[in-house]
């Protein structure tokens, strides 16, 4: 039978602030004072604070006797010494021990009431100038509001930065927005879903065939579909899918579907296909902007290609091969062109013959990829400086958009776009709109690699539209017929089974070999030996930085040999002398990757980072991503996650020195060949598979990939 306890919060022993799970020391209010252990979820409170609790008393093995706390109430404490406590902990940004014992020794028990309804009396403290006050003021109203949610949502599981961005949106009537319109939330704030939303809205008593209900069912149905890549889909699948999610009948959701197609909220497309009028917008904005660049005059100056071709093969000192020339000839006398291939298939040579044929005719050239790794080996590659196409079309933190758009178009005549299987519907749109009538459009990538993160299936589609011209390049040159990664990485994508890499052990680990399989059939087994690895074997043997050099992919998050349980490992060992930042689950000296694109700062989904410092008065942490700097706050932890094992998927754009990939039967649920291909190309020096050749076999033959819908391929 549950009990309640009430008593002072004295000590936070443990505090995951993602969970919000807690162990604490608390002193009873009663006479006897006693201390006691309590934990559970117990989100938004601090030391000083007094809580009742309501839970059950436990044995705990080997913590002996403890309170385990199902819900709680809490007040602010009232005494000085409490109030003392409360604001030496850091909580308020602007105060720390120093002030809090000013503040608190000049306006006694008064000090909360002060701070809330007359800030401008915090003046009257020596050191404590207009702008500190009202800083002060700041972090006490926004931890007050913050509380108050926490403590509204603490059993709907929403983190604590997640508690924040709510805050940064709707400020001090975030809770009363939760309570009247959850739905509301789930549209306009990232990271909170329909689910969350609904949870609440059952709470407060919105009914289930409500029509705000089915609507944010319908947009989250959509939603999750373009997580998956679709920009379109059956409407009649769709609505089975939405209906399994709300869980009544399909009348009412297709009803409410007709709505809002009537409000041209949902477009209905040819096939039985239906999207959101958003990507309607999108994909017939593309289909214009190729029927544009087709339709207009090339401003490249006269080339005379063999000559050009037979230059640029003197300057590289060999012959190319038919299908480089036929590439190269494409790319110069098409205004759109596609040149798609394996790795040493030649691509290199292409892109750097091309480079220096447009600059020898002192043409405009502008080269872009979609990720800054990419980019920077693009600039290796043809000795230009190659742009993110996020900075190629420089974003304008103050207008919200790219600087390069319809109306500002670049002033290029050849745009080189590499490793554009990743580009997705949203981003080719913003490229196309920054495209000059005159100029050439040459998009490189592998057609065999897993498609863009975001929605679409730009390089497929493109293709298969016959809008531009393609060359597919099969034939694999001397270079990379040495590389036991480029022979793999052929073997995955054409399903050979016959050809199961060799199986070796740690102690076989050769420099002469670019690839080994090591073998584990264990999660733990795994686990261990991807630990190996990382911290002694490779870093010993070809004198490397780790952190730098090596990078584990694994197919799934969950499970042992998971990213998530990878990351907490390494963690562990990287950065166990870092300091840990007091309200989050960072360290010092932690590889982080950056989870969505922020052109404030100028990072994007996928950038790779190390946090270097922590700024205990401002509550900010800072994190180095190529050379540059990024200021993070509590608000903003759910934008990075630790990096020190990554998804395939994320690591796409990216080359790597070393790759090491985990490969288990209990990953089946990813096991797919390009998924296993995207991975194996990562390395650029070495690859190391860890795992269970039943695993290898079983991803090999796998050729089915979730076949996207779009509606991009009806355009045409």
């Amino acid at each position: 039978m549950a009990e309640s306890v009430k008593g002072i919060l004295e000590r936070i022993v443990y505090r995951n602030d993602e969970t919000f799970f807690s162990i604490m020391e608390m002193r009873e209010e009663s006479e006897r004072r006693r201390t006691f252990t309590a934990c559970g979820k117990v989100p938004g409170v601090n030391c000083g604070e007094t809580l009742v609790l309501n839970g059950n008393w436990v044995n705990h093995p080997k913590f002996g006797r403890q309170f385990t706390v199902e819900s709680f109430s809490a007040t602010l404490p009232a005494d000085v010494n409490g109030i003392r406590r409360y604001l030496s902990s850091g909580l308020i940004h602007g105060i720390g021990k120093i002030y809090a014992d000013k503040i608190v020794d000049y306006f006694g028990a008064d000090t909360f009431d002060i701070i809330s309804t007359e800030s401008a009396r915090l003046r009257e403290i020596p050191g404590i100038g207009a702008e500190r006050a009202r800083s002060i003021k700041a972090a006490w109203d926004e931890q007050y509001a913050l509380r108050d949610i926490l403590i509204f949502l603490q059993t709907y599981n929403i983190s604590n930065a997640l508690c924040l961005r709510l805050y940064k949106i709707y400020g001090q009537e975030a809770k009363q927005i939760l309570q009247s319109d959850p739905y509301r939330v789930s549209r306009e704030v990232e990271g909170i879903g329909f689910k969350t939303a609904d949870k609440i809205a059952q709470n407060i008593g919105i009914p289930s065939n409500h029509p705000s209900r089915i609507d944010a069912g319908i947009l989250f149905t959509f939603s999750n579909l373009e997580l998956l890549g679709h920009t379109a889909y059956l409407r009649e699948e769709f609505l089975a899918q939405t209906q399994q999610l709300l869980e009544i009948g399909r009348e009412k959701i297709a009803d409410r579907l007709d709505t809002l197609i009537q409000f041209k909220k949902i477009n209905v497309l040819a096939n039985e296909l239906i999207q959101t009028s958003l990507m309607t917008s999108y994909e017939s904005t593309l289909g214009k902007h190729i029927h544009r660049l087709r339709a207009a005059k090339s401003s490249l100056p006269q080339i005379l290609c063999d000559n050009a071709i037979s230059w640029a093969q003197k300057r590289e000192g060999f012959a190319f091969a038919d299908e480089q020339i036929a590439a190269l000839r494409y790319a110069l006398t098409n205004k759109l062109s596609i040149i798609t291939g394996g790795p040493g298939t030649g691509k290199t040579t292409i892109l750097r013959a091309l480079v220096s044929i447009l600059m020898a005719k002192n043409v405009k050239i502008g080269l872009a990829a979609p990720t800054g790794r990419a980019a920077q080996k693009l600039t290796e590659t043809t000795g230009v400086e190659a742009k993110t196409i996020h900075r190629l079309l420089q974003f304008n933190p103050q207008t919200g958009q790219f600087s390069f758009n319809q109306d500002n178009l670049l002033a290029l005549d050849f745009i080189v776009v590499d490793e554009a299987s990743m580009i997705d519907t949203r981003l080719a749109v913003s490229l196309f709109n920054a495209i000059p009538d005159s100029a050439h459009l040459l998009f490189v990538g592998d057609i065999d690699q897993l498609p863009s993160v975001g929605a679409g299936n730009i390089l497929s589609d493109f293709i298969a539209s016959k809008q531009f011209s393609v060359t597919y390049l099969r034939h694999i040159f001397r270079q990379g017929q040495h590389s036991e990664i480029v022979q793999l990485a052929h073997k995955i994508i054409t399903g050979d089974l016959k050809a199961i890499p060799r199986i070796i052990s740690l102690e076989q680990i050769s420099p002469e070999h670019d690839f080994g399989f090591i073998l584990a059939t264990s999660p733990e087994e795994c686990t261990r030996k991807v630990e190996q690895l990382c911290t002694s074997l490779l870093p010993s043997l070809y004198k490397i930085d780790p952190l730098n050099d090596i990078q584990v992919l694994a197919p799934l998050h969950k499970g042992n040999a998971g990213i998530d349980m990878l990351n907490e490992r390494l963690q562990s060992i990287f950065a166990n002398g870092g300091k840990q930042i007091p309200w989050c689950h960072f360290r010092l000296g932690d590889k982080v990757i950056q989870l969505r694109n922020n052109y404030g700062k100028n990072i994007f989904n996928g950038d790779l980072g190390v946090i270097y410092h922590f700024d205990g008065d401002r509550g900010t942490f800072f994190v180095k991503f190529n050379g540059e700097s990024a200021e993070f706050n509590r608000s903003e932890l759910n934008d990075i996650a630790l990096a020190y094992a990554i998804s395939i998927h994320k690591s796409q754009g990216s080359e790597f020195p070393i790759v090491i990939i985990p490969l288990l039967s209990q990953h089946y649920i990813m096991l797919q060949r390009n998924l296993l291909y995207t991975a194996v190309t990562r390395g650029r020096n070495k690859v190391f598979i860890v795992g269970d050749p039943k695993a290898y076999n079983l991803a090999i033959g796998n050729k089915k990939s979730l076949k996207r819908i779009t509606g991009l391929s009806l355009l045409f």
